[in-house]
């Protein structure tokens, strides 16, 4: 039988509409926008000007704090200018924009195609060169990598759990990198295993990608036998944190605990791979691969894409944006977020571009609730949907608080399942951040 997490989530319709492609690089664009706020943390700090001149790799800004990531130039070109430049959601960050010229990478970086295995770094030197690399998690959260390898102080790891899952629908950007590069994963793997110094990990993938199964499962017993693949069954939202762990060791995370705190570490298997360039290539986190897909798309693809190219480019690559379109979202339908328009940036937390149609963009008419219960049944976490979003309307801040409102994982299987049409999340994940406000403002009174 198929391991899952044992409480609630959804099956919503997989729409992997580019399984089974192979990943196409990208040529750089005209000019670059690179963010410098990619990660969750303080924004980093530029230590490039304008004019200045700029290879693949150039550090163009520095990690302002431990919770922080190095941001590098993916292109060659000049600085033309640093300032504000709208994201995806729309708010302004400071940004580093680049017209390219030509395609010159720095010296250090290693670029032939031949995979490194051996390794003899010792586990701090590892660390380090993540850091150096400015890798964050890729699964979506891009959560500086460095953090997770330091657990903090009474906390020891006992196994790495790498995410293969990619269970939000139409997304492929994961499934086409185990396919394509296999090997420097289980490579990235033993590097982080070393890193954080356990012996054993997993790596958890659903069914529906029985061909990385198979492959990574076959490289395993030739070369990586401290690194076991499981299968698992095919449920949203399996790649969260907390559901894999549940799933995989059947250890439970508690409130507001970090999956350390159970003895686990877990990374995203497009973070394995970058964790891979940087300590065995010495290349930075410049580029990723990002699906572009939807019901009328008409190339669902998967691009590797350098970090900073409009969105615009991709959809262009992809056959062009449908006239049809009413949302463009950055991610997956469950969890992703809408983007304003298609000249806002890829950034390293990018892990696809939606295009849905304007019949799905819109929303149904929200109805009373009628206490099914359907929400408190699919929600992973164990919360209460309904009750949550009555006191985030009514602002009943202790009662949301109370009932673990700030556990919430911003899945949406409430919102996916009810048939009311109530927008569950959204009043939950407002009153969600009005929660840790309060809690933030007690805590410096």
């Amino acid at each position: 039988m198929l391991k899952t997490f044992r409480t609630g989530g959804v099956h919503p319709p997989e729409n992997k509409q580019a399984a089974g492609c192979r990943i196409i690089a990208l040529p750089a664009p005209a000019q670059v926008v690179i963010p410098l706020n990619q990660h969750i943390g303080a924004p980093a700090e530029a230590v490039v000007g304008k004019g200045d001149a700029v290879k693949v790799g150039t550090l163009l800004a520095r990690a302002s704090g431990f919770v922080s990531a190095h941001i590098h130039s993916s292109v060659s070109g000049t600085v033309r200018k640093i300032g504000d430049a709208p994201q995806g959601a729309g708010a302004l960050a400071p940004a580093v924009f680049i017209d390219v010229e030509g395609d010159e990478w720095e010296e250090t970086i290693d670029r032939s195609p031949a995979v490194v295995r051996e390794c003899a770094l010792s586990g701090k030197e590892i660390v380090d060169k993540i850091v150096a690399a400015g890798i964050v998690g890729l699964g979506g959260a891009a959560f500086p990598t460095h953090v997770k390898l330091s657990p903090p102080p009474g906390n020891r790891a006992e196994v790495l759990v790498i995410n293969g899952v990619e269970c939000e629908p139409y997304l492929t950007s994961d499934h086409a990198l185990m396919m394509e590069k296999g090997e420097e994963i289980l490579t990235g793997v033993r590097l982080l295993m070393k890193a954080v110094r356990v012996d054993r990990a997993l790596v958890g993938i659903e069914r529906n990608k029985r061909d990385a199964i198979a492959l990574l499962t076959a490289l395993t017993a030739e070369r990586y036998r401290e690194i076991e693949v499981v299968p698992l069954k095919v449920k949203y939202p399996q790649g969260s944190e907390k559901q894999l762990i549940d799933a995989l060791l059947r250890r439970k995370v508690k409130s507001e605990a970090l999956p350390v705190s159970v003895g686990a570490v877990v990374q995203n298997v497009g973070t394995a791979f970058a964790v891979y360039e940087a300590v065995q290539k010495n290349k930075p986190l410049v580029e990723r691969v990002v699906t572009v897909a939807g019901t009328e798309i008409p190339h669902p693809s998967n691009f590797l894409v350098r970090v900073g190219t409009p969105v615009r480019a991709l959809l262009d690559a992809a056959g062009g944006l449908p006239a049809a379109t009413g949302k463009i979202v950055g991610g997956g339908p469950m969890m992703g977020r809408a983007f304003t328009g298609v000249d806002v940036p890829v950034t390293k937390a990018s892990s696809g571009i939606l295009a849905i149609p304007t019949k799905d963009a819109v929303r149904k008419p929200a109805e009373p609730c009628i206490r099914c219960a359907k929400c408190v049944q699919a929600c992973p976490m164990r919360l209460n949907p309904a009750l949550l979003m009555d006191a985030t309307g009514y602002e009943k801040w202790p009662m949301a608080e109370n009932n673990y409102i700030v556990d919430c994982i911003e899945c949406g299987s409430c919102s996916y399942i009810c048939p009311a049409n109530r927008p569950l999340l959204d009043y939950i994940r407002s009153g969600k951040n009005k929660v840790k406000e309060l809690a933030r403002l007690r805590k410096s009174s």
